[in-house]
């Protein structure tokens, strides 16, 4: 199961590449306070973005899913570093056996203590250049787009990102 954060959901839908979690095996999920967060604030804002990620549930590629609360639950909402949304998929994700798709280190810092298995966008981009589902020059255009429309990446990491795909070419 993949267990979708705001961050990443966002980035892939501004660079119009959400069709990506077609090639992803298990059920890929978005915890309700997310899709509230993304689609329900987003379409009042008037993001296009909000309205790509609507359509893909409205088409299947996601799950909606509403997160119970738990101990694991009440723990993390003790730290003011993540969100309520980080916290109902950091929770959907352990609960399911799942990862946490998500980009900030905040997050991903707890997910490490709490043992919860994460990967970022980029990771899932390059994923899919690793399994052929896009070409490895489509990895790094869709890398470069999401920086262009505000993803942060740090230099070094940059770097290394960009050159996965590379050394997926034959």
């Amino acid at each position: 199961m993949w267990v979708f954060d705001a961050t990443a959901l966002i980035y892939l839908a501004k660079v119009e590449q959400l069709r990506l979690v077609s090639t992803f095996e298990g059920c890929c999920c978005i915890p309700d306070l997310v899709y509230e967060e993304v689609v329900t604030t987003g379409l009042e804002a008037g993001y296009p973005d909000a309205r790509r990620i609507e359509q893909s549930v409205e088409d299947g590629r996601f799950d909606l899913v509403s997160v119970d609360d738990s101990p694991l639950a009440d723990r993390l909402r003790g730290n003011p570093t993540v969100s309520d949304a980080d916290v109902t998929a950091l929770t959907c994700a352990a609960s399911n056996e799942g990862v946490a798709v998500m980009d900030e280190t905040a997050g991903r810092r707890v997910a490490d203590i709490e043992d919860i298995e994460t990967r970022g966008t980029a990771y899932l981009v390059v994923l899919c250049a690793k399994r052929g589902a896009i070409a490895p020059d489509t990895a790094r255009e869709t890398i470069d787009a999401m920086i262009d429309a505000g993803w942060y990446c740090a230099p070094d990491v940059y770097t290394t990102i960009v050159r996965k795909p590379e050394s997926f070419e034959d």
